[in-house]
């Protein structure tokens, strides 16, 4: 076969050839992940490959499957930069105490005799301060399993608590790898795409501690089994100088949010603030500092759970995900270029009319790709790259879209057994999320507000002249 010119337009795969990619991707997604328990990179650099090689027997040119490559990527530089930062500010943050203090607040909210709401509330709070519910659940998490043993409440009812506090951190941080991941790939400023997330956050957050309350109200506890959390309070009370002066360093990032200083000037300066803290709080010296920044914190209270919690951050623990998000973002842009995500969208939009069928469609979207292709990060970037022009099409703004995502791909990651989440969550909770998946009421609740408030017009952001997501239409001044 002769190479086409470059400049010659690609040719729309029909949907069959669009599809063979994702089966590829589905079984050496499912061999190497479950069967051989690894990474989920080089599934996805192979699966890369074989699209790259499908899009040229169909006739796409090397240059345009590359351009499409550079340009997927070109997309999360902005999340790649922020995330670097965040690695950064985790390690300062928790080497000046401000991690460590904001825990300690979470657990004084334990109350026996509300356990589920309160030890949703705790995951929550943790998993904002660090952003990432994977550390919640397997450090706090864990003590909060075995204070509810104690309590003899049923696992399921708790691990679902657990699970929903903490990925209402993990969905709301902006420390949070998956929230910079969702506005990157859709092209929407990080902290306008977490002000509205509060639309359908908020409402099934509460919704989600009312039901736990009934629940605990109706629930045998007692007042025992607190000990692990007062020696885990105890640890931090001995390494670290814990005081509210170190609430300035979030508040900083709070200012800045409400200020509409974009994320990356906004995190910068939080690790400012939090690097004054630690040399006049902490008194840690600036080599240490540096280093720390670099290679992450480790600590060394003596008590394994919390040791494991506070140990982490810096440049270099980020990398993993860096990674991944480029290897996910090179097979997004290899499919784009060569017009087969373009392909699929196009056929499950026929007969798609209204934000709510859109909204409906892209939770389907996202859930199922959870299901077949099981890793959060290909739930947010392969409908967040399906359906940007169709939201655009149809006057929405890109943060309708971005929320979305989040709000199912995010949410639903750990509700499935096989995917990279659910597996983490059964294997520090030692629950199966088909066991608990009942109980973790805001990740369900949280798809099915989204798609409410679609009918229902709520909280729907629609393009207008000075939108940053669309060029204002023609005619318009």
């Amino acid at each position: 076969m002769s190479e086409p010119n470059s400049e010659s337009p690609v040719v729309l795969p029909p949907l069959w050839v669009a599809l063979l990619p994702i089966a590829f991707l589905l079984v050496s997604m499912g061999l190497t992940i479950i069967v051989f328990g690894k990474d989920p990179h080089i599934p996805l650099i192979l699966t890369a490959i074989a699209a790259a090689l499908v899009s040229r027997w169909h006739g796409a040119s090397w240059t345009a499957l590359e351009r499409g490559m550079l340009r997927g990527i070109g997309v999360g530089t902005k999340a790649i930069i922020i995330l670097l930062v965040i690695g950064v500010l985790i390690a300062v943050w928790i080497i000046a105490g401000v991690v460590p203090y904001l825990i300690s607040l979470g657990l004084e909210l334990l109350n026996p005799r509300a356990f589920l709401p309160t030890a949703c509330v705790i995951c929550a709070v943790v998993s904002l301060a660090t952003g990432s519910s994977w550390t919640t659940a397997s450090t706090v998490g864990v003590s909060l399993m075995g204070v509810g043993n104690g309590l003899d409440l049923q696992p399921a009812m708790v691990a679902g608590a657990i699970v929903s506090g903490a990925y209402f951190g993990d969905k709301m941080s902006p420390l949070s790898d998956s929230t910079n991941l969702a506005p990157a790939v859709t092209g929407v400023e990080l902290f306008d795409h977490i002000r509205h997330m509060v639309y359908t956050t908020a409402p099934a957050f509460a919704i989600s501690l009312v039901l736990y309350s009934i629940i605990g109200y109706f629930s045998d506890q007692s007042d025992t089994s607190t000990g692990e959390v007062q020696h885990m309070q105890e640890a931090l009370s001995s390494q670290f100088k814990l005081s509210p002066l170190l609430l300035l360093a979030p508040t900083v990032v709070i200012v800045l949010s409400v200020m509409r200083v974009t994320a990356l000037p906004a995190l910068v300066a939080a690790v400012g603030a939090g690097a004054i803290l630690a040399i006049s709080l902490q008194n840690v010296r600036v080599a240490e500092l540096i280093g720390v920044m670099h290679y992450g914190y480790e600590s060394s209270t003596g008590l394994e759970s919390m040791d494991e919690l506070l140990s982490g951050g810096g440049l270099d623990n980020m990398m993993w995900t860096v990674s991944l998000i480029l290897c996910a973002l090179s097979l997004g842009g290899i499919m784009e270029g060569a017009r087969m995500l373009e392909s699929i969208a196009s056929s499950i939009l026929k007969g798609v009319n209204g934000a709510g069928n859109l909204v409906t469609a892209t939770v389907g979207t996202s859930v199922t790709t959870n299901i077949v292709a099981p890793d959060q990060y290909l739930s947010i970037i392969v409908p967040g790259r399906m359906y940007r022009d169709a939201y655009r099409q149809r006057n929405l703004e890109a943060k309708n879209l971005s929320r979305t995502i989040e709000d199912s791909g995010t949410l639903s990651s750990p509700l499935v057994p096989w995917n990279t989440c659910g597996a983490t969550m059964m294997s520090v909770l030692m629950v199966n999320p088909l066991a608990y998946l009942p109980f973790a009421f805001f990740n369900l609740l949280t798809p099915l507000i989204a798609m409410l408030w679609a009918y229902l017009n709520i909280g729907q952001a629609k393009l207008s002249n000075d939108s940053e997501n669309g060029p204002p239409k023609d005619g318009q001044s």
